[in-house]
Formats: structure tokens, C-alpha cells, sequence
């Protein structure tokens, strides 16, 4: 598909780059990008030529500062016409959906997606970074959780999936309270990123070097283990090992498992059918 503000390139074998594409904004995000960047984690979940996802930001200075406020603006004057509260209420809440479901799409991707952040990662930034599988950031990377700054709570996912993803809930609510940036080395600290890299350049190279070693697994073993581990996220021990046997039962019989047992056996590379 062809997108005006997200680019999607296959730089190497079985992965996929998607980058937000309006620096001179500093990737602040309008209407047409929600929509594109939906769009484009649908079509590449189920694309077979697609193991592994990157998402990056365009330009040097934001992986993303979060809404346009202009756009925000234009579409708050357009609401203000509506009759009554109720019919206002409805149309706030189903634009409120529309926009959780394009980053819902990056976390029900089928394909592990892994997202490279740097400098301005403001309030959408952390929403968007939560739905992915794994997070890296330049040193110069800023985040903050910015809602309550323009006076409303966190819509679109930050206040779901923070919680599940740093184990320090006291700091979860402190920054999501106050809106105070906190920089890569603090959210490395608190685990909400697993690498910082010292540039743009080294954090976007290593997130390519590493989706390339996961594109050479195997599909059914990748996208099983994804699956899994959203389920134990939100289900309990005992429920999540009743899913897995039922989820291998069908799983472990795929040739892959024979390719990976004998390339380990000959010391050599196996080669998998595509998913």
C-alpha cells in the first residue's frame, strides 16, 4: 500500500521498517497518520514476507512529540457543532476507539514489533511504545506521559499497559501524575526499555540487527511465543499453561521443529517455510 506519512521498507530479509513520516512536525500525529499506521500493522500481520517489525520515527529530533495540537484543534471546532452533549459524547467516544485501535493493531500484530525511540517521546510516544514488543531508545530520547499537562487523562493506552509492563507501580503514577519527563537512563532503570544506544543511528541499527536474528527463527515458533506471552500477561499461571498445551498441541507438529533439531545436529543454518 502506498501511505503519505508512514514509510514501510523491507531492509533486510523477513523484516519490516515502519517509520512516522512528518519530521518538520516532529511526527506529531494527525488524523491520516492514525489511520495509515493502523492500516499498515494490519497488512503487515499477515504479511508472509514479514517476520519481524521495526518502528521508527523520520528526522533527527522526535521519534514522535504526540498529537498534533492544530489537528486536535480543528477537530474540537468541528465537535462544538453538534446539537447536545450526548451527541458530542458519542462522536468524542467513538473517535476515541478509532484512535486506540490503529496502536491496538501494533500490539495484535502476529509479527514481533520492536520500537526505536529517540529524542522528543512525548505523551503518544509512551502509548505507542507500550503496544510494542520490545523497546530500545537513543540516550537523548525525553519521555513523559503529557495528558494531564492539557488537562484530561491518558485515552489511548499509556494507563492500560504501563502498569503491566514496569513493575514499579509508585513510579507509573508518579510520572503519569505529574507529566515530568524522565530520560532514557531512567526508564532503562525501571525497565520500561531494555537497551539505550548512544545515537539514533546505533539504537536504529540495533533494532534492525535484532529483528533480523528473530526473522530467522522460525515463524511458527515466534509468533507462538508472542501469542503466549500476551496471554500470561493478562491471564493466570494456571490459564496460561492450559492455552499453551492447547496452542502446541498444534504447534510442535510444524516441519519447523524438525529443520531447527538437525540444523543444531549438522551446525548449520535452517531454512523455514514461510507463515
Amino acid at each position: 500500500m502506498a501511505y503519505k506519512y508512514i514509510i514501510v521498507t523491507k531492509p533486510t530479509e523477513y523484516v519490516a521498517h515502519v517509520e512516522l513520516n512528518r519530521p518538520d512536525k516532529l511526527n506529531a500525529f494527525i488524523p491520516q497518520l492514525w489511520t495509515e499506521l493502523g492500516q499498515a500493522f494490519v497488512q503487515l500481520s499477515k504479511d508472509a514476507e514479514v517476520r519481524a517489525i521495526v518502528l521508527s520515527g523520520a528526522g533527527e529530533r522526535a521519534f514522535t512529540a504526540g498529537l498534533d495540537v492544530v489537528a486536535a484543534g480543528e477537530w474540537n471546532g468541528e465537535m462544538a457543532n453538534l446539537p447536545d452533549t450526548a451527541r458530542r459524547a458519542a462522536h468524542m467516544r467513538r473517535h476515541i476507539l478509532e484512535m486506540q485501535a490503529s496502536l491496538t493493531a501494533i500490539e495484535q500484530c502476529e509479527k514481533p514489533v520492536i520500537c526505536v525511540m529517540h529524542g522528543v517521546s512525548l505523551g503518544l510516544a509512551v502509548d505507542l511504545a507500550c503496544c510494542a514488543d520490545i523497546r530500545i531508545c537513543s540516550s537523548d530520547t525525553r519521555f513523559a506521559v503529557k495528558e494531564v499537562d492539557i488537562g484530561l487523562a491518558a485515552d489511548l493506552g499509556s494507563l492500560a499497559r504501563l502498569p503491566k509492563l514496569v513493575a514499579n507501580h509508585s513510579w507509573v503514577y508518579e510520572v503519569s501524575l505529574t507529566a515530568r519527563e524522565f530520560n532514557a537512563a531512567e526508564a532503562q532503570a525501571v525497565g520500561f526499555v531494555s537497551q539505550v544506544q548512544p545515537n539514533k543511528a546505533a539504537a536504529l541499527a540495533c533494532g534492525l540487527d535484532m529483528a533480523a536474528v528473530i526473522a530467522s527463527k522460525s515463524p511458527v515458533a515466534v509468533q507462538g511465543t508472542k501469542e503466549l506471552l500476551h496471554h500470561g500477561r493478562d491471564h493466570t499461571i494456571a490459564e496460561s499453561l492450559k492455552y499453551t498445551a492447547v496452542w502446541n498441541a498444534a504447534a510442535v507438529q510444524c516441519d519447523d521443529v524438525q529443520s531447527a533439531l538437525m540444523s543444531g545436529l549438522n551446525k548449520t543454518k535452517p531454512r523455514f517455510a514461510k507463515l
